[in-house]
């Protein structure tokens, strides 16, 4: 659930939660052979680039931050498309999801030159 729109959040924080929220059932569904192994990495890169989105709205060295978060993203582009080809994520939803992250990735470049 998204927070109220009045909230100070950025939407970069707000899409890429979305994404969470969106993916998160669709890893708890993945083959219990993939679902501790590709789906707990996968959550757990969720969460880590999460908590960097956030800490680089607070920081001085935002810069730093958003290279590392770029890097992550596409460690996290190469688990989803794993996760296709290895059918725990049927198509549409890797399309959906490779189409979200090319959008936070392209708000983070946004961020990083703005």
């Amino acid at each position: 659930m998204s927070p109220p729109s009045g909230s100070d959040e950025l939407p970069i924080v707000r899409a890429y939660y979305d994404l969470i929220l969106w993916l998160m059932p669709k890893i708890g569904k993945f083959p219990r052979e993939h679902r501790v192994t590709l789906g707990q990495t996968i959550q757990r890169l969720l969460y880590e680039i999460l908590a960097k989105l956030i800490r680089a709205k607070f920081s001085r060295q935002r810069r730093d931050i958003l290279e590392a978060v770029n890097v992550e993203l596409e460690v996290l582009r190469f688990q989803i498309r794993l996760a296709k080809d290895l059918r725990c994520l049927s198509l549409q939803s890797y399309g959906q999801a490779s189409q979200r992250l090319l959008d936070v990735g392209r708000q983070v470049g946004g961020w990083m030159r703005g």
